[in-house]
């Protein structure tokens, strides 16, 4: 299998590249797009915290689905070491498609390889665009809890591209 292009190629947010159907396939404009990698969008018990965290992007970029299933695995993996409960949500979604132009390597791949003759290239996974000060994952725990979302937050920005802040609210409990 061939490995992935760097994402350095594809971080800057360019225009998206978004036109598929689900419910209706024959009406894709896009084809051939590879399911994101997500699981779960939502995990944990749904009732009221004591604490929201959010993991808050500080520039404008692109994060591949694969990514995101990284960064979810490790914030879920950390909080589950402790026998506390914990809701986590990821609040962006992978629309954009992101695709390859393949180039051919090796002896002989002149006699095959088109170079930029039909460049536009074939799709090969999704990203969702993410603005300056858009939230990516949420958490809500109680007091017990905070010191350990706040490090799973923080090993989370570590398989994300670009820069993070985390923020921490008190919820109103009603």
């Amino acid at each position: 299998m061939v490995k992935e292009r760097p994402w350095r190629c594809y971080r800057d947010i360019k225009r998206p590249y978004t036109r598929r159907s689900v419910s209706v396939p024959s009406k894709d404009y896009i084809k051939g797009v590879p399911q994101p990698r997500i699981a779960q969008f939502e995990m944990g018990k749904k009732k009221d915290y004591e604490y929201k965290l959010y993991l808050v992007a500080e520039n404008y970029c692109q994060i591949r689905h694969t990514a995101l299933e990284a960064a979810r695995m490790t914030i879920v993996k950390t909080l589950e070491k402790s026998k506390e409960d914990y809701f986590v949500k990821l609040r962006v979604y992978p629309h954009h498609v992101y695709r390859e132009n393949p180039l051919a390597t090796g002896a002989g791949a002149d006699r095959y390889q088109q170079g930029m003759r039909l460049s536009f290239g074939n799709p090969i996974g999704t990203a969702c665009q993410v603005d300056k000060g858009q939230k990516i994952f949420e958490i809500r725990v109680d007091a017990k809890l905070l010191n350990v979302a706040k490090d799973a937050l923080r090993k989370a920005k570590q398989k994300l591209p670009l820069r993070y802040k985390i923020v921490v609210e008190q919820s109103k409990k009603i």
